[in-house]
């Protein structure tokens, strides 16, 4: 497996130019053979784009005005389609799961309770989400204008961006409203990831892949994200300074200068901007990260979910009801996604729940949807969140036909390619068991190996840390203990054979006297020695 950083996402540098943008076919080569899309390895192949054809609902009324209608058809209609376990955008990554030089290896990774993780491993992946803000992805670019304006391909928009900062933008936009043409002219009922039947799939896949992206940023491929499980909390216990940033003492609308995240910026923060100047968001900085937890609108948010809420979401039945948005009672979806009452399951209008009540909550960066991925407490209280999903998926075991195959609105239908991956996942794909996607939750496996994930690993691994520490000590230990021995033994006999030989002369003895006070002391000395 290659070990470069970056392998999935768009925009892939290799298809970000005007030959293949006018084109339209994205099948780099795979370095591994020189093929295109590993061909020649049996990797996979470059194949024509089918994209669905069933309609979706009515909250999108146009045709033909968003790059990412039935995408990726407007940038590409001619893409690598890979075979067996390989992925990526030219085939040369592993599926998740699979791990090693021909993707022949399945190992299954467990994501952890933060409070759950040991020091160390608190830091370290702390450590390695600032290496991700702070390292310029080499193979990735985002698209800072439609394709309308790059001239239909010949006058291609692209910028650098760090690999944190990708997953950001594509949160962004695929979250964006629709431009319609005109300053302030956007359509804002528009959403290929939330508020439908995609929002748990989707996020499912990021996650993922946003795990990917860090292991062989670092070469650590056992990491995975840890999850806040905020059931009953009463405050952001994540957010202190040896975890994801404290309050600012001076402003509380800022994070504390003793964390890192102190000094970090966020990008596509301003959408209403964006839509005034009919413009996409560029990755340029646009100010410090902003939290202040608990002082947000209690009219909306009252409280935090509790253990209560997140039961009753679980007895739902139904993935999708209705108009599968917003509107949707007794939905499984639409009330884990915050849109209904987790009390009595019907859609509330100005009020935020489960989900979208913790975005409500940290009263800042994470607040706004397009945006809210530049906050890092975003990857632990989604990876929670599709915790939850796969309780619902393991309690209830629906097929894949309980997805919506048509009319959800656009985006959300099960054979939809998912905005804006590159290489292509379609929703319903992954509407089935994390255990199928390599990766399980330490709090719903068996109470034995959880026992071992929660409990004995975090301090297997500090034991794992300093076991060389330790080996050299003991060493080092041994050695000054056996020079001590020695020396206090060659002392003592010489001592002895001195007090020998004087006796021998003044009173004829043969040999010493064995319980003489002074050997006594001698012998002591060592044995406490």
């Amino acid at each position: 497996m290659r070990s470069k950083v970056g392998e999935f996402w768009q925009f892939p540098r290799a298809c970000a130019t005007a030959a293949v943008l006018r084109t339209k076919e994205c099948c780099p080569v795979w370095e591994g053979d020189g093929s295109v899309c590993g061909a020649l390895s049996g990797r996979g192949f470059c194949r024509d784009v089918a994209a669905s054809e069933l309609p979706h609902g009515p909250q999108y009324p146009h045709s033909g005005i968003d790059d990412r209608e039935r995408w990726p058809l407007v940038f590409y209609n001619r893409t690598c389609q890979c075979a067996g376990n390989y992925m990526g955008y030219n085939c040369g990554e592993c599926k998740f799961g699979y791990f090693g030089a021909n993707c022949g290896e399945r190992r299954e990774s467990i994501r952890r309770n933060i409070f759950h993780l040991s020091g160390a491993e608190r830091r370290k992946f702390i450590s390695y989400i600032n290496l991700a803000k702070n390292t310029v992805s080499p193979e990735y670019v985002i698209a800072t204008g439609t394709y309308r304006e790059m001239g239909n391909g010949s006058n291609p928009m692209f910028a650098n961006v760090s690999l944190y900062d990708l997953f950001v933008w594509m949160h962004y936009y695929v979250s964006r409203d629709a431009l319609l043409g005109g300053p302030g002219n956007v359509w804002q009922d528009i959403d290929f990831a939330h508020e439908s039947a995609a929002f748990l799939p989707w996020h499912r896949v990021y996650l993922l892949y946003w795990e990917h992206e860090i292991r062989k940023l670092t070469g650590d491929f056992s990491f995975t994200i840890p999850y806040w499980d905020w059931r009953d909390a009463q405050e952001c216990d994540v957010c202190t300074d040896d975890l994801l940033g404290g309050r600012h003492p001076l402003n509380p609308n800022l994070i504390s200068p003793g964390s890192v995240f102190s000094a970090w910026k966020v990008i596509c923060s301003q959408s209403e901007e964006y839509n005034r100047r009919e413009v996409l968001c560029d990755g340029t900085a646009e100010g410090p990260l902003l939290r202040n937890p608990g002082n947000h609108d209690r009219n909306r948010v009252s409280r935090i979910p509790t253990s209560a809420d997140v039961e009753f979401v679980l007895s739902l039945t139904d993935y999708e009801t209705g108009p599968m948005d917003r509107g949707a009672n007794m939905s499984f979806r639409n009330v884990l996604e915050g849109f209904a009452s987790p009390e009595t399951g019907l859609a509330v209008r100005g009020q935020s729940t489960m989900h979208n009540s913790l975005h409500i909550f940290m009263n800042g960066s994470m607040s706004s949807v397009q945006g809210s991925a530049n906050d890092p407490v975003f990857l632990l209280h989604h990876v929670f969140i599709d915790s939850i999903f796969e309780q619902w998926l393991r309690r209830h075991q629906p097929p894949r036909s309980r997805y919506p195959t048509e009319n959800a609105p656009i985006g959300h239908n099960d054979d939809y390619y998912m905005v804006p991956f590159i290489p292509l996942f379609r929703n319903g794909d992954y509407f089935l068991s994390t255990k199928a996607l390599g990766y399980d939750y330490a709090y719903m496996m068996d109470p034995g190996l959880q026992y071992i994930e929660e409990m004995l690993n975090p301090y297997l691994d500090q034991a794992r840390q300093i076991w060389q520490w330790l080996l050299g000590a003991g060493i080092t230990g041994m050695l000054l203990a056996g020079i001590v021995a020695a020396t206090v033994t060659l002392a003592y006999r010489r001592r002895r054979d001195r007090r020998g030989t004087k006796r021998l002369s003044s009173f004829g003895e043969r040999q010493p006297l064995l319980n003489s006070s002074e050997e006594e002391a001698s012998t002591s000395y060592q044995t406490t020695l």
